[in-house]
C-alpha cells in the first residue's frame, strides 16, 4: 500500500479545440497550420523525483486557425498536487512544419486552484487564452475538459466548500406583526 507520501490520482484531461489561431510570421513556405498541444504537469512530481509525463495530442491536419482534438490523457497527479499554490498544467500549442520541424503558437497553464478539489467523476469546462512565447496575450484561445478520477487513499482528506448566504424573507406580511407579539 502507498503510503501518505506517494500518492497519486488521475486528472483526465480531455484537449476538446482552440480557436483563433494565427500563424507566426516566421512561416518560410506554407501559412497553413497543422498544429497540436503538449501536456506538462508542475512540479512533475511531488516526491522530489524528476520523472515527469509529457503528452501530446494528435496533429490537426484539417482544422487549420480553430482546430478540433477531444484526444484525452490520463495523468497522473500526486496527491500534493492541489495543496501546492504553484501546480498547474501546462499546455503548450506549436504547429508542425513540413521543412524546419515545429513552431510555437502560444501556451498556457492551468493551475491546480483553477481545477479545484471536484467531486470524483464531475467534468469542469475551461477555456484559456493563449500567451505569446515572451508572455503578452494573444487572440488563440484552448478549451479543455478536466475530470477527477482514481483513489486518494487518506482517510482525513478535507475539502474547501464555498457557499452563497441566504437571506430569509418572510412571504406574508401579517406574520411580521404576530411574530413580534
Amino acid at each position: 500500500m502507498l503510503d501518505n507520501r506517494e500518492q497519486q490520482f488521475t486528472l483526465e484531461v480531455t484537449v476538446v479545440s482552440a480557436q483563433g489561431l494565427k500563424s507566426p510570421s516566421s512561416f518560410l513556405f506554407s501559412h497553413r497550420l497543422r498544429p497540436f498541444i503538449t501536456i506538462t504537469t508542475f512540479p512533475p512530481n511531488a516526491s522530489g523525483s524528476k520523472n515527469r509525463h509529457d503528452f501530446q495530442t494528435r496533429v490537426d491536419d484539417q482544422g487549420g486557425v480553430n482546430p478540433t482534438w477531444g484526444d484525452k490523457f490520463h495523468v497522473p497527479i500526486h496527491h500534493n498536487f492541489f495543496a501546492n499554490r504553484y501546480s498547474c498544467i501546462y499546455l503548450h500549442l506549436f504547429t508542425k512544419r513540413l521543412v524546419v520541424g515545429q513552431a510555437q503558437l502560444g501556451w498556457c497553464q492551468i493551475p491546480a486552484a483553477d481545477i479545484g478539489l471536484p467531486p470524483m467523476g464531475s467534468v469542469r469546462q475551461l477555456s484559456y487564452r493563449l500567451r505569446a512565447a515572451d508572455g503578452t496575450r494573444t487572440h488563440g484561445i484552448v478549451n479543455v475538459a478536466v475530470k477527477l478520477g482514481g483513489h486518494i487513499h487518506s482517510g482525513n482528506t478535507c475539502q474547501t466548500v464555498i457557499g452563497i448566504p441566504v437571506e430569509v424573507v418572510s412571504h406574508v406580511k401579517g406574520m411580521e406583526s404576530t411574530c413580534k407579539e
